[in-house]
């Protein structure tokens, strides 16, 4: 391919929109182009690069028995019905109807479609299991699309979706997709984090994220300085050390004139004790019922841990005016002596320590409150959002350190959430004859976000250097000047090169300063150089991207140390956290 004849428009100056690094090179190096908020289009060279990545992933699948098919975006709205997805996410969903009044969505997942097919052709045990992936595009209504193609609206996705007999098939397949993502990413030029992650929307039994440890990323994940614990700060626990407390009965509960005290810090002067032992209580709306969580001063509730605990679709901060209307009083809110309300403690306050506690009237607290004789939760869990420091409750010697992340994928064991007689209801007749529920498990990868990703792990000051995998070109072939023995000898190598690597050739008359910068910042793996100084020695120069390394070779031994230069570049599966098949 020749640069003149291709569709590339470099940027010099930083799009005013752009922040995150991938942003901000992805659109100068005319990769992508904005349509709207969270909306791009992919340009030659974007595209060139995503459909390295489907290839990636098509191989990958099969690989491991995976069939492709195709699914549409639109979706029958009866469908998501059945399954209750329609009306338990949030304004996310596209939701729109047709000439005929009939009720669609733009499909931001498949499950439900994916699942059709299950119940319509999956009916004996002989055609289990069974996994069908598909690269589609999705549609999301993002609240705040940011950082290009890392937070869109529209984008492309590879979901698979696997069916078997029962939960141990799946928990014997499941091993197989995980290793595959892992070596997808690998293949992508990616450095992988698995982590244990909470499953959301999606349901199920258990999940993974894939993250790139990144400072853009928009997750946050714990590590465990001494063992392989790894999890995403909504799923993830942390020791939390037991309130210390040896002494006699707990003196009586009394209530405690607190005129203007509301904050922890000044509760803590007030009564002269340490955060641990004050009650924190926090109003939420949990599928419009009010409920209570009750937690140490020293952590904080995640809403998250707490949504799933109650199994609500959405939880959400009560409004003070809801408070208010039931006679409570924000920032003096406490479990004791309520009635009607459904109140759900941190296991850290169940133990006998008392502790100091709203008095649910102005400018009162209770002092000696303790869980279980001054008040009853409903239950109690683990509701605390994991800190910085806390031990680790696998090993219990390790630290957990929290990082932030890009998710590069997800993997699901969905069991029967959408198989299940009240969902989708899709089920088998066993080898006895029995009718069973299909077992699913679901797995996703965003394509774009890939492409992001891998510019996010490998930029600097000058530019992308894209994995040589999925770079839109492998070689950039650079005439430095306009004479006729550097345009001959270019154009012979530009056809030697085009047999064994893509190659495009910077045919245009610029500057050398402005081709090399070019080069660097499209981030080609390999620039090869042919200069008039060079041609004199019958030399051309070869740099390395990533490295930097320049590489001065004879021209007939040019595709002798490409070769050697492109076997350095190849992915290394070497200690990567496969698990056991």
């Amino acid at each position: 391919m020749r640069y003149s004849k291709y569709f590339i428009h470099t940027l010099f100056e930083v799009p005013k929109e752009a922040e995150t690094p991938s942003h901000i090179l992805l659109l100068r190096g005319s990769y992508i182009h904005p349509v709207a908020a969270g909306v791009y289009s992919l340009l030659p060279l974007g595209h060139r690069v995503a459909e390295k990545i489907k290839a990636i992933l098509r191989e990958e699948l099969n690989a491991i028995d995976g069939l492709e098919v195709t699914m549409p975006v639109l979706n029958p709205a009866e469908l998501w019905k059945k399954s209750s997805r329609y009306y338990d996410i949030g304004q996310e969903l596209f939701r729109i109807k047709d000439r005929k009044d009939r009720e669609f969505v733009l499909a931001m997942t498949h499950e439900e479609v994916i699942t059709d097919i299950a119940r319509q052709f999956l009916r004996s045990y002989r055609h289990l299991p069974v996994m069908l992936y598909q690269i589609q595009t999705k549609i999301r209504d993002e609240a705040r699309p940011r950082a290009g193609l890392l937070r869109v609206r529209e984008f492309f996705m590879n979901d698979a979706y696997s069916f078997h007999p029962d939960f141990a098939d799946l928990d014997a397949y499941y091993p197989r997709i995980f290793n595959a993502y892992l070596r997808i990413f690998t293949r992508c030029g990616l450095t992988t984090v698995p982590i244990e992650a909470d499953s959301g929307i999606m349901g199920g039994t258990g999940s993974h994220e894939f993250m790139l440890e990144s400072p853009n990323g928009e997750d946050r994940f714990v590590v465990c300085t001494q063992c392989d614990y790894r999890a995403n700060t909504e799923k993830a626990q942390g020791l939390i050390p037991p309130v210390k407390y040896s002494g006699d009965a707990p003196p009586p509960m009394e209530a405690v004139p607190t005129p203007g005290i509301k904050t922890i810090t000044a509760l803590m002067r007030f009564f002269d004790c340490s955060e641990d032992r004050i009650l924190k209580t926090v109003a939420y709306e949990a599928d419009g019922e009010l409920v209570l969580a009750v937690i140490r001063g020293d952590s904080s509730v995640s809403a998250t841990k707490l949504a799933n605990h109650l199994k609500a679709v959405k939880v959400d901060l009560a409004p003070e005016a809801s408070l208010a209307d039931r006679g409570l009083h924000a920032g003096f809110l406490s479990p004791v002596g309520l009635h009607g309300v459904k109140i759900v403690c941190d296991a850290s306050v169940t133990g006998p320590a008392p502790f100091v506690a709203g008095g649910n009237a102005p400018d009162v607290h209770y002092r000696n409150v303790v869980c279980g004789r001054d008040f009853t939760p409903l239950d109690a869990a683990d509701l605390a959002e994991v800190r910085e420091g806390d031990r680790c409750t696998r090993c219990a010697e390790g630290v957990l350190r929290i990082r932030r992340g890009i998710e590069l994928g997800h993997t699901f064991k969905l069991g029967t959430k959408y198989t299940a007689a009240e969902s989708m209801d899709a089920a088998y007749l066993d080898a006895a004859g029995n009718q069973q529920r299909v077992v699913m498990g679901c797995y996703g990868i965003g394509v774009e976000r890939l492409m992001a990703s891998a510019v996010e792990q490998w930029h600097d000051e000058g530019g992308m250097s894209f994995p040589y995998s999925i770079a839109p070109f492998q070689v950039i072939l650079c005439s430095l000047g306009r004479k006729p023995e550097i345009l001959e000898a270019a154009e012979a190598l530009y056809e030697q090169l085009g047999v064994h690597y893509d190659t495009i050739y910077d045919d245009r008359d610029e500057s050398p300063g402005v081709k090399l910068k070019d080069a660097d910042l499209l981030g080609i793996p390999v620039r090869v150089v042919v200069s008039q100084k060079l041609l004199q020695k019958g030399e051309v120069e070869i740099k390395v991207r990533r490295t930097g390394a320049v590489i001065i070779c004879p021209r007939d031994e040019l595709l002798e140390t490409l070769e050697r230069i492109v076997a350095d570049l190849q992915p290394s599966f070497e200690g990567l956290p496969f698990m056991v098949e």
